[in-house]
């Protein structure tokens, strides 16, 4: 017996995979959620074996929401957008159905889940939520935090630092650290406002209140919130190319 749980901000939309789902015994849904949040509190309660996700949803999105998990679930992308679809199928997801899903189509999302061994493979997840396509670049980061969600605005943020094999994201509130990399946030935030001035260290422009010599062809950079961090020489380039110097 499979463990489901449908996420969709349209009770229709969830409706009709509980419906399509009647049809194969094998297949039990633990729990239907609106919201990203709703989502990530079933997702830990029940440890679902596969998840039908939506991807445009209200305060946090289907990436978003794989992000906060530690381990993923096998997951069926059911969206009515089909320019996440060749990232999906590039990084192994079980299926992407768009909509309006028609029974043929969820039929075969189905036979691929009972042909497949479902555990699926949580680097080829993260590989999706890496390397998936926003449309523009994104405005908030969100994080795990002592087990809920928090969403950080990128112009609350006063630097981020590489920490091993997470980032520290540093903020009036606080910091937080999120399992990610610098070059992956490099490509998501805004390059007019966030720039690499280290290999260690990408910070807002708007941050930036001095920049003072250090060593030979490095410099330290003066932030508003007191913090001084690292500038490299290639760092400095794009400084100085950020800032029309």
């Amino acid at each position: 017996m499979y463990k489901v749980i449908v996420i969709d901000d349209e009770p229709l939309a969830r409706a009709l995979v509980i419906k399509l789902l009647q049809a194969y015994p094998g297949f039990e849904v633990v729990d239907e959620c609106a919201d990203g949040f709703e989502a990530f509190k079933s997702i830990t309660k029940h440890n679902p074996d596969i998840i039908f996700l939506d991807i445009q949803m209200p305060r946090i999105n289907g990436f978003e929401l794989l992000e906060m998990l530690d381990k993923a679930p096998a997951v069926i992308f059911t969206t009515a957008f089909d320019e996440y679809a060749l990232k999906a199928f590039e990084s192994h997801a079980v299926d992407y159905l768009l909509k309006p899903i028609t029974k043929e189509r969820f039929d075969k999302a189905i036979q691929k889940c009972q042909h497949s061994a479902l555990a699926q493979n949580i680097s080829a997840v993260t590989q999706l939520i890496e390397d998936q396509v926003y449309e523009g670049y994104q405005h908030r980061i969100v994080v795990k935090d002592k087990g809920n969600i928090r969403i950080i605005p990128a112009e609350e943020i006063y630097y981020i630092e590489a920490n091993d094999d997470y980032v520290k994201i540093v903020t009036k509130e606080g910091s937080y650290l999120k399992k990610n990399t610098l070059t992956n946030l490099e490509k998501i935030l805004d390059p007019n406002q966030f720039v690499r001035v280290h290999r260690s260290y990408l910070m807002p422009i708007s941050q930036l209140q001095s920049i003072e010599p250090y060593e030979k062809n490095s410099h330290i950079a003066l932030l508003h919130c007191g913090m001084k961090i690292p500038v490299s020489q290639s760092g400095m380039t794009r400084l100085k190319t950020l800032l029309g110097l």
